[in-house]
């Protein structure tokens, strides 16, 4: 994985949302994936000590079957405070260490953040994808921009996500008569790929495998292996 570790990061958000606009019309959202996939990669981020370290969690699935088979937990000091919209200059420098950790290179990123469904369309999964030069898309559990329509009950229902005009996501069903995901390309990815990925990355939970695993590692104060627990049948 080419990874682009930035020399300077922004330290206001002033300057990242100029940052933002200035990478945002680098991101491609037409598909440019391995064929065939043979890994898929869950990441998250968690905080400990009153949000002063950030914990960011990778977790490698092999693809179609979604078994873990590799993961990566780091922690450093955070350096950037919360901002709506600026997620990813809060989480992202822990996470390209922990990316850089990795034995297994995923060949997709599913993030638990926004993709191009943002203000600036630069959510966290575009900038991540940008600096990994790797496909990804975001999964948000909420909307951060936009409007829908109601989304139908059933599983895989989906409705665009339109801000201005434009469509920018797809606000998915993916448990019949649960909430639903907001799903939005993040780099080299289309919106259909990206909400059927989902789909194949599903069992019978509301949330991907991807963003569940990489959750609980990113989660746990123990940073409990996702590797582990998962062969001992015990992860959830």
């Amino acid at each position: 994985m080419q990874i682009q570790f930035p020399t300077t990061w922004p330290t206001t958000p002033t300057e990242a949302i100029a940052l933002q606009q200035i990478l945002a019309p680098q991101v491609v959202t037409q598909d440019h994936l391995p064929d065939p996939i043979r890994y898929v990669a869950g990441i998250d981020a968690g905080f400990e000590q009153d949000g002063q370290i950030t914990r960011a969690a990778v977790v490698v699935l092999s693809f179609p079957d979604l078994t873990p088979v590799d993961e990566a937990l780091v922690r450093r000091p955070t350096t950037f405070s919360y901002v709506p919209g600026l997620l990813s200059f809060r989480e992202i420098p822990a996470m390209l260490e922990a990316l850089a950790q990795l034995q297994r290179v995923p060949d997709v990123i599913l993030c638990d953040g926004q993709g191009v469904a943002h203000p600036r369309r630069f959510g966290i999964a575009c900038h991540l994808g940008l600096l990994c030069q790797c496909p990804t898309l975001g999964v948000a559990k909420s909307r951060l921009v936009g409007t829908h329509s109601e989304v139908p009950p059933e599983k895989g229902a989906w409705v665009p996500l339109m801000d201005g005009g434009e469509r920018i996501g797809a606000v998915l069903r993916n448990r019949a008569n649960t909430k639903p995901l907001f799903i939005s390309p993040g780099h080299w990815m289309s919106l259909d790929t990206a909400i059927a990925l989902v789909g194949r990355c599903t069992t019978c939970y509301r949330l991907p495998e991807t963003t569940r695993y990489a959750d609980r590692l990113a989660s746990s104060g123990k940073g409990q292996s996702a590797l582990g627990l998962a062969q001992s049948g015990k992860l959830f």
